[in-house]
């Protein structure tokens, strides 16, 4: 067999050396030179991949939902749109220990009843995830388990095996003896994704890939590796707290932002039916500083407590600080409310908080975090029942937020009897149980609550 060539590429400026070295001699650059194959040699790899087609019309192109293949846990299937596609990658990363071999060895269980699966394990020895499945008491009698890290030992196994789904946990473990780097290398870990997403298109095989994060809580690795996948998820929430959020952030199958709620329990991740409650304080009397927000995550309407305190500044500049929220907006909002509504808070440390962990990205939660602030301020709660949603603009106005019938009805759905909203999100048709307040300006918001 032909010994593979080998080159270093400048991640700056493109340019090629034979060996490494500190600085590319060609825009000086240090640090910048990673390993690659010689693409003179090695570029007939994916050409199974890359067949030619005659031009079509797209209208003649017959176009047909993919069936999907459930997990069998239900907000597992939510996240991924309905299940697993034949021939996808999916990428799923979070902190460590938060539980991503956990959810996808129960995922496994359940879909081996169904189709032929595998689980290979990089990180851990054959014994401990043995030692987890009966933990969790599961079934594995026919779950197929193969503890290897070297790429061409799994591609073979696949190709003997031929499972329907395979989990490789995780991508940052496995190297190719093609290339000299270390495992979790730039280079590794690209060439090792690559490898398996040319073998999942071609054999059908729907192949889940288990990814480290920094510390920032992005995916480590090349940025190419969540362009190359069909599906990204991210585990969120506090390792500390038993409730784990799944978020899809890509999807070609399915929605975008769809979330997964999830409990950890003594038996593995369960689906949590009813989410609105995790992030819904639980207070024995009416406090200040505490208001319900309905927000979208996908298709689901999630009721969200928004917790504000509001309290007298002994520094020379205020805190601004926010949990969950985007903190650049909260000061444009201060800023709004001492404009339009008169409020002044730049002699005051402002402290805005999300219950539950969940991190709200959306615009509609405006409107909930000035009440929350104001009735802090003020040390008055808000009417018991009431539910709140809201752009707000910088000229004072209050915005539409999407989605407002399916808001205002799962609000109705868990009791809530008083709904302050954007007038343009006002329903034609009376929901049973909840009075309706519409406004249109930030003002009228504030004195409508007096």
């Amino acid at each position: 067999m032909a010994k593979i060539k080998t080159l270093f590429v400048c991640s700056e400026c493109g340019g090629s050396c034979p060996k490494w070295e500190g600085k590319c001699p060609h825009c000086n650059a240090w640090n910048t030179l990673q390993e690659s194959r010689d693409p003179g040699v090695s570029a007939h790899r994916f050409a199974p991949l890359a067949g030619s087609s005659p031009i079509r019309s797209l209208a003649e192109i017959e176009a047909r939902e993919l069936p999907r293949q459930p997990t069998g846990i239900s907000e597992f299937d939510r996240v991924l749109g309905g299940g697993l596609v034949k021939g996808a990658v999916v990428l799923i990363g979070g902190d460590p220990g938060i539980g991503k071999s956990t959810l996808l060895l129960q995922a496994l269980v359940s879909l081996s009843h169904a189709v032929k699966v595998l689980y290979v394990t990089g990180e851990e020895s054959a014994e401990q995830v043995a030692l987890r499945a009966r933990r969790l008491e599961l079934a594995t009698g026919d779950v197929d388990l193969l503890a290897e890290i070297r790429l061409e030992a799994i591609m073979a196994a696949l190709v003997e095996q031929r499972p329907s789904v395979a989990v490789i946990d995780s991508i940052q473990t496995l190297y190719s003896s093609e290339l000299s780097a270390a495992p979790g290398s730039v280079s590794q870990v690209r060439e090792c994704a690559a490898q398996l997403t040319r073998m999942a298109k071609q054999t059908g095989i729907t192949i889940v890939l288990i990814g480290h994060v920094t510390k920032d809580g992005t995916l480590a690795g090349p940025r190419v590796l969540e362009h190359i996948v069909d599906t990204v998820l991210y585990f969120e929430g506090d390792t500390h707290s038993s409730f784990r959020l799944v978020r899809a952030f890509k999807n070609r199958f399915g929605a975008v932002n769809e979330l997964g709620v999830f409990a950890m329990t003594d038996r593995g991740l369960r689906g949590v039916a009813n989410p609105s409650a995790l992030f819904l304080s639980q207070h024995a009397q009416d406090v200040a500083g505490s208001c319900v927000m309905a927000t979208q995550e996908g298709t689901r309407p999630l009721l969200v407590e928004i917790q504000a305190l509001v309290d007298t500044a002994h520094v020379p500049n205020p805190r601004r600080l926010s949990v969950g929220l985007e903190g650049t907006r909260l000061a444009m909002l201060l800023a709004v409310l001492h404009r339009h509504a008169g409020v002044v808070t730049f002699d005051q440390d402002v402290f805005v908080n999300a219950v539950g962990g969940v991190k709200i990205t959306e615009p509609a939660a405006d409107l909930a975090v000035l009440l929350a602030i104001v009735s802090s301020l003020r040390d008055r709660s808000l009417p018991k029942g009431l539910i709140v949603f809201g752009e707000v603009g910088l000229a004072g106005e209050i915005r539409p937020a999407p989605r407002g019938q399916e808001r205002l009805k799962e609000a109705a759905k868990l009791g809530f009897s008083v709904a302050l909203i954007p007038k343009a999100n006002a329903p034609k048709q009376p929901i049973e149980g909840l009075e309706i307040w519409a406004v249109d300006r930030v003002e009228s918001a504030i004195e409508r609550l007096r």
